[in-house]
């Protein structure tokens, strides 16, 4: 894969991005950037971006060409 997208709208975002963080570079696939988009308060987006997500996209986010091009 190039990019790893995840969308999730549970609130869960945290423990689902953890894992998957780690389960990703223990697969040695921490080059591969992961996008998580949602309703994602601005802390935990930021909680995120330091775990090492690339890009996180919520609902005031629309401009769906930046979105591509950020891609």
């Amino acid at each position: 894969a190039h990019v790893v997208g995840l969308s999730i709208l549970s609130g869960s975002h945290i423990p689902l991005v953890e894992d998957l963080m780690t389960q990703m570079r223990e697969a040695g696939l921490s080059h591969v950037p992961v996008i998580v988009g949602g309703i994602i308060p601005d802390d935990d987006a930021e909680r995120l971006r330091a775990m090492g997500v690339a890009r996180v996209y919520t609902p005031k986010d629309f401009e769906l060409n930046t979105i591509m091009m950020d891609i």
